[in-house]
């Protein structure tokens, strides 16, 4: 189309679209379209060079809007990247055969390898045979001539006419070289002349992935065997080796590799008996004693029983010869009453400071030292705490020991410790020093400690006794060199000796989990000598010495009799008073270990466990009326923990107890609060802390966490708690007495008495009981206290009111109200 002036315009054509719009409303709208714009190129235009009858050559393939130069531009990185493609697929191609070339000559290499090994195998196997082939012959050829020697001794001479007649009927000798056995053998179905089954040299990667020429090859136990058969063939020895007869030892259950072992027998041989007699069993399950001796005993061994207690019978438990054993130094244990000076009288003679390390100036361990006194003697002490909630801690003190010295505050006299520790101490049947301390203070009464003592039986030099005892002062220094010479004497008199060169056997004095160090064990060594690298089993652990560290701190490579060290190496934290003993292997150890876990497991659910359903009942009747404070334990030391068990368990009555449902030795974990959390119990931790995840958890659940260092507070703090389950005591209080005058019927109240208030104060608030005659007939509560018609809250003696009963109507004339209170009084545990 064309405009006013006669010039083509773009092309627009109308159109009409139709619009919509909200609430159905429409309009049509007209709209103008432009055509697609051609553009013709102009007559006698160049084309580009090489363009051919490309898009370049030709306009009308051409891009619209793209110039010659641009499309030639294009063109030219075209063709570059073509070529580069190509540059590098030859270079590649290169590479490639560069590999191969490398790989083909690799492979030719270890083929190369492979062949001489394979001819020199073959050469060895060859010289073999021709050995064993020479030896048989020749063994043949001695058989031979001793046949002919007994032949020609037992036969006649040959005459003259029957030599020429052999000589005449002999075949002539044949021209031809004789052959060998070894060409004259031919294997049977072997054309190449090669034994197919022979291994051919070592195993190669692909003779492994492709499985071989033949197959599945033998392996060289195999050929080994092969050999050695054919090796005793060829020296005629035929004669099967002779079955060994074991005594095999069986507890009362054994896994069937174990039997196996046992026995020297393969394991699948051992399981094909077991489906013989109808049981499908594996080599990792276990079968009773009586099934492994029908399978012994048809192998053709002989079966020896023992039972699990039998592993401990490697504990070496020989008599020591008098001629082995030497002079050891004496073990002396410290005891007394708490703050009578023990600590501080050792520190005097051991000229150091240990009570500045202990909370409180309180001895919470047993601590272990070794002294030299001026005359050369070599004694070791045993310091154990006096307070009365180590009492186990003392008697295990007194186990371990040769001679107890008994110190008493001269000031304080004998006191209850002191008196558990003679008992401790008579009980052990050990000798007795009493070290009368303190005496340089003004109230300080030797003569009264040792009038005292002869109340328990401990007779003193001085009042004509044999028991010695010594003035001593920690403070001054008095008395020390005498005590010290007082020692050295009872120990010359005990004579204690001990054999040093046999397996070592000890005592643990105190035991606790150390962050950086593990489990250690403090072990006061009474037998043998143990060493670092000793394999030992401790109670229901077992170790191998990693290190020993003396009382100063300074690290041993072994220690000797009544020498106190500190073992590293255990698997875990075992009791303190367990016996340390050192056994050959490891694996005794191990098993002794967990016999003993296994039968502590047994023996402690046995003692938890009602036998009976009588028992049972016995036990839901105790525990209906009676509170539990469940609380969990974390001590330092294992020593600590147990004694803060014994002292929860003395807390309580026939309404309350503390039960502690976990104790161990270490750090509060976060496993701890979790039992915690479970059965709503507080964290005591003794010396421990708990680490970060525990105390973020402690935090999200609730869970309270207190630290101690003196077991007093501890013991303080617990039964205060458990006093507060006590329920409160209720006691009464009458306050006072009224007589009912008369009996009245009240609309909307019911029967209201009369009442004439003769003694104390009534009040709405009390409780009342009505006697009759002295009997008490009812008990329950005012529902009213009327003064004339007012409701008031209390009436005094001597004034009238009224009165009526809560659900109670049975009143008359004559009886006697009596009004009393009742006041709650809180209740403690003693």
């Amino acid at each position: 189309m064309s405009d006013n002036d006669g010039k083509k315009t773009l092309g627009v054509r109308p159109g009409n679209v139709k619009q919509s719009f909200s609430h159905g409303r429409t309009k049509n709208v007209v709209v103008e379209t432009k055509r697609k714009r051609v553009v013709v190129p102009k007559p006698g235009a160049a084309k580009p060079s090489g363009a051919g009858g490309g898009a370049g050559g030709n306009p009308s393939r051409r891009p619209a809007g793209i110039s010659d130069a641009e499309m030639e531009r294009r063109l030219k990185a075209v063709r570059a990247a073509k070529a580069n493609e190509a540059a590098e697929a030859e270079k590649r191609k290169a590479e490639e055969a560069e590999r191969e070339a490398a790989r083909k000559a690799r492979r030719e290499e270890i083929e190369a390898k492979e062949r001489e090994e394979r001819e020199r195998e073959e050469r060895a196997k060859a010289k073999a045979e021709d050995d064993a082939r020479k030896v048989k012959e020749a063994a043949e050829a001695k058989k031979r001539a001793d046949v002919e020697a007994r032949a020609a001794k037992s036969a006649p001479k040959p005459t003259p006419a029957d030599a020429e007649a052999a000589a005449r009927a002999a075949p002539k000798p044949s021209s031809a070289p004789r052959k060998t056995e070894r060409e004259t053998r031919q294997p049977k179905g072997n054309k190449g002349g090669r034994d197919d089954n022979r291994r051919s040299g070592k195993l190669t990667l692909n003779q492994a992935l492709s499985g071989g020429e033949g197959g599945r090859q033998r392996s060289m136990a195999a050929m080994k065997r092969k050999q050695e058969r054919a090796r005793r063939q060829a020296m005629g020895d035929a004669v099967e080796r002779e079955k060994v007869i074991r005594d095999v030892q069986v507890p009362e259950a054994i896994v069937v590799s174990e039997l196996a072992n046992r026995m020297a027998e393969r394991v699948a041989d051992v399981v094909k008996s077991l489906m013989k007699m109808g049981m499908m069993l594996t080599q990792n399950q276990s079968i009773d004693a009586d099934t492994a001796e029908l399978v012994i005993e048809e192998f053709g061994h002989k079966i020896v029983r023992v039972s699990d207690a039998d592993v401990e019978d490697v504990i070496d438990t020989v008599e020591d010869k008098d001629e082995d054993l030497q002079g050891r130094p004496p073990v002396i244990t410290i005891m007394g009453h708490v703050d009578h000076g023990k600590t501080s009288l050792l520190d005097a003679i051991r000229k150091a400071k240990v009570v500045a390390g202990e909370a409180g100036g309180i001895t919470q361990h047993i601590g272990a030292y070794q002294v030299k006194t001026d005359g050369g003697a070599v004694l070791s002490f045993l310091d154990t705490p006096g307070h009365a909630a180590f009492t186990s801690m003392r008697a295990r003190g007194a186990q371990v020991t040769d001679i107890v010295v008994l110190v008493v505050a001269a000031d304080d006299s004998v006191m209850p410790q002191t008196i558990e520790a003679i008992n401790h101490a008579k009980a052990a049947g050990v000798p007795m020093i009493v070290a009368i301390n303190k005496c340089d203070r003004p109230a300080a009464d030797p003569m009264k400690v040792r009038t005292e003592l002869l109340q328990h039986e401990v007779i003193v030099e001085q009042l004509s006794g044999d028991v010695q005892d010594i003035e001593v002062s920690a403070h001054t220094g008095q008395g020390l060199d005498a005590l010290l010479e007082a020692i050295a004497l009872q120990a010359e008199i005990l004579e204690l000796k001990a054999n040093p060169e046999r397996a070592a056997s000890g005592a643990v004095i105190e035991a606790q989990l150390d962050v950086g160090r593990g489990p250690v064990a403090t072990v006061l060594v009474q037998n043998g000598t143990l060493k670092k690298g000793d394999i030992f089993v401790v109670g229901e652990q077992w170790g191998k010495v990693r290190a020993l560290i003396d009382d100063k701190g300074s690290r041993v490579d072994e220690a000797g009799p009544s020498v106190p060290v500190e073992v590293l190496g255990l698997n875990g934290t075992p009791e303190a008073g367990d016996v340390l003993n050192v056994v050959e292997a490891e694996a005794q150890a191990r098993e002794i270990a967990e016999y003993r876990a296994h039968a502590a497991k047994e023996k402690r659910a046995a003692a938890g466990a009602a036998t009976t359903l009588e028992q049972l009942m016995a036990q839901a009747k105790e525990n209906e009326n009676m509170s539990e404070l469940p609380i969990l334990v974390k001590a330092d030391v294992q020593g600590s923990a147990e004694a803060i068990v014994q002292a929860m368990e003395k807390i309580g009555n026939d309404e309350v107890r503390v039960r502690v449902l976990h104790h161990g030795v270490g750090a509060i974990t976060e496993s701890d609060i979790g039992l915690a959390e479970a059965s709503g119990a507080p964290v005591m931790g003794f010396n421990v802390r708990a680490n970060a995840s525990a105390r973020n958890s402690a935090n999200q659940k609730g869970v309270e966490i207190r630290y101690y260092s003196v077991i007093y507070d501890l013991v303080d703090d617990v039964k205060a708690a458990a006093s507060g389950l006590l329920s409160a005591e209720i006691r009464e209080k009458f306050i006072g007495y009224a007589q009912i005058k008369d009996v009245f019927k009240v609309t909307g109240v019911g029967r209201v008495a009369g009442c004439l208030v003769t003694e104390g104060v009534a009040r709405r608030s009390a409780g009342v009981r009505l006697l009759r005659d002295n009997v008490v007939i009812h008990e329950g509560t005012l529902k009213t206290l009327k003064r004339f018609k007012d409701e008031v809250k209390e009436v005094i003696s001597g004034q009238e009111c009224g009165m009526a009963f809560e659900a109670y109507d049975d009143i008359r004339a004559g009886d006697v109200i009596e009004i009393f209170e009742r006041e709650e009084i809180e209740r403690n545990l003693d």
